[in-house]
Formats: C-alpha cells, sequence, structure tokens
C-alpha cells in the first residue's frame, strides 16, 4: 500500500514538475520577445498585455486578478483535479511572469530589445514559439495557465475540437482591440500572427500525443482492471475470451482504446493492479465513435 502511495505522489510531482518547466518557457517568452517589442496577443495574458502597455499595471497583476474570478467557474466544471494543478498553474506563471521581467530588467528598468531594434517580426516568431510550446507542454499534463485556456478546456471536454483552433476563435476579439492602444494596424496583424503561430506550435505539441491507440492486456485481475480504467479514465472496456496455447488455460484479454495521451495512465493503473500483467500497445489509423472523431461520409440519398 505504501509503494502504491509513493507511486502515486511520484507521478504527481512529475506531472507538477513538467507543468513548471512549461510554465517557465511560456513567461520566458513573453519577457524576453513579445513585451520589449510591445507585441500582443489573446487570451487573459494578453489582455494583461494591453492593460500593462497602456496603464504600466504589471502584467502578472492584472493577469492573477482576472484569472482569480476565471476559476469560480472552473471549479464547478472541470474537476478537482484539473483545478488543482491550475491553481497551482495560475501562481507560478505570475510568480515567474515577474521573475523573468526583473531578471532582465536594465539599470533604468526597461526591458532590453534583445533581437535588436526593428526586429519586431523576429520577436513575435521567437516568442510565439516559445509561448506555445509552453502552454502544450502544461496541456500534455492536464494543467493549464488559466483564461481562455480554460474556455477551451471546457468545450474540449464535451466536444472533440483542436484545442488551438480554440484558443483561436475565442482571441480574435482580443487582438483587434490592439488598434485601440496603439493605432496602428501593424501591432493588430503582429497580434494575430503571434495567435496562428502559436496554435500550429500548440497543435503540434498536444496532438503529438493524443493520436489513438489500442490496448490488449492479459491479467488474471482482468476484471480490477476493466473496472479501474472505466472507473478513473472514462474509456470503454472490452473483454475477449482467449485461451493460453501454451498452458491451454482460458484468459480474459481486455481491450481498450484510448488517446495516446491516456497511454501513462493506463500503463500505471495496471502496473498498480497487477504488475506481472502482459500488455501490448499499437497506434491505429483511426478510431471513429463517441469519445473519438466523428465519421464524416454522407448519407446515400434514397430514391
Amino acid at each position: 500500500m505504501d509503494a502504491l502511495l509513493n507511486s502515486k505522489i511520484g507521478r504527481e510531482l512529475k506531472d507538477y514538475v513538467a507543468i513548471t518547466l512549461g510554465i517557465m518557457c511560456y513567461a520566458l517568452g513573453w519577457a524576453a520577445f513579445l513585451l520589449p517589442y510591445q507585441i500582443s496577443t489573446g487570451g487573459v495574458t494578453g489582455i494583461s498585455a494591453l492593460i500593462y502597455y497602456v496603464t504600466g499595471i504589471e502584467i502578472q497583476v492584472s493577469y492573477f486578478v482576472i484569472n482569480a474570478i476565471f476559476m469560480v467557474f472552473a471549479l464547478r466544471i472541470l474537476g478537482l483535479k484539473f483545478c488543482i494543478k491550475t491553481l497551482y498553474a495560475i501562481p507560478a506563471l505570475t510568480f515567474f511572469l515577474w521573475l523573468f521581467q526583473v531578471l532582465l530588467k536594465d539599470d533604468a528598468g526597461n526591458l532590453p530589445l534583445l533581437l535588436g531594434p526593428g526586429q519586431e517580426f523576429m520577436a513575435l516568431v521567437v516568442g510565439a514559439s516559445m509561448t506555445g510550446f509552453g502552454i502544450g507542454f502544461v496541456f500534455i499534463y492536464n494543467g493549464s495557465t488559466g483564461g481562455t485556456d480554460i474556455l477551451a478546456w471546457i468545450i474540449n471536454k464535451y466536444k472533440d475540437v483542436s484545442l488551438g483552433r480554440l484558443i483561436m476563435y475565442g482571441d480574435i476579439i482580443i487582438i483587434s482591440s490592439c488598434y485601440l492602444v496603439f493605432h496602428d494596424w501593424k501591432r493588430v496583424l503582429f497580434g494575430f500572427c503571434v495567435l496562428f503561430i502559436m496554435s500550429v506550435v500548440i497543435d503540434y505539441v498536444v496532438n503529438s500525443n493524443r493520436q489513438s491507440v489500442q490496448f490488449l492486456i492479459f491479467s488474471r485481475k482482468h476484471e480490477e482492471i476493466a473496472e479501474t480504467i472505466t472507473r478513473e479514465l472514462h474509456r470503454g472496456v472490452t473483454l475477449l475470451d482467449g485461451t493460453g496455447w501454451y498452458s491451454k488455460q482460458s484468459i480474459k484479454v481486455v481491450v481498450v482504446l484510448a488517446k495516446k495521451n491516456q497511454s501513462n495512465e493506463i500503463f500505471r493503473l495496471v502496473r498498480d493492479i497487477d504488475e506481472n500483467a502482459f500488455i501490448s500497445q499499437s497506434n491505429v489509423v483511426g478510431v471513429y465513435g463517441e469519445g473519438f472523431d466523428k465519421i464524416k461520409v454522407k448519407k446515400k440519398k434514397t430514391a
């Protein structure tokens, strides 16, 4: 029992370490490349950046206040585990946004132009890539940096829609409002460029770990494994009758179709229940039905 508890604690710590690394990458992208060149984008961080450009209020202050409001809804909809990690991510990002600005500011209190003057486009490419990678890394480990990410996860919980695309649609109005601050359409275009690059990077990072896989699990504890997968991962499980050719003994085979990002969880659950279980994992070309992709074919018209 103690070994199982220690294993679960170790996995949670690994998740938080990974989320922290993603947050650090995201915060560094903002502090080192986007803020110095007065580039904004969507989301709560984008709103906070606009507030910073207009009023001088530090970006981390408004970011924290706005997200405190969003968390009221997240606690009720996204579940306790998700919210715990989000409650950690929001203060952590607030801290790293502050820390990297302190470390990068010069003696006059200004953020330096690391790529030199007039390099706004290169700054947005590098900054958007870093922020997109950071958010994608946080998503993989079931975390969130708050804001519109929470809204995207709420919709994604019920609809199998690209997270990057959801965030992009929700941020168009925020980016367009850049014109009210700078009165310069170039800044608006820069904001859309950041959004596009972030969306592509997020989709690449997240979807590379969200391909569908099939598991064949051979274990004497098949009932406990099937029940645990159904209860904790909310995935359908099928039991097939099998016979070991060498032993000539009957055995149940647990068949599971899941997203690739759930592979580690399935391995962990099976290992915690039966260390001697035999597991086969294979990638599948396509899985269609509830919880996966929709069948996109037109019905034949009847005469």
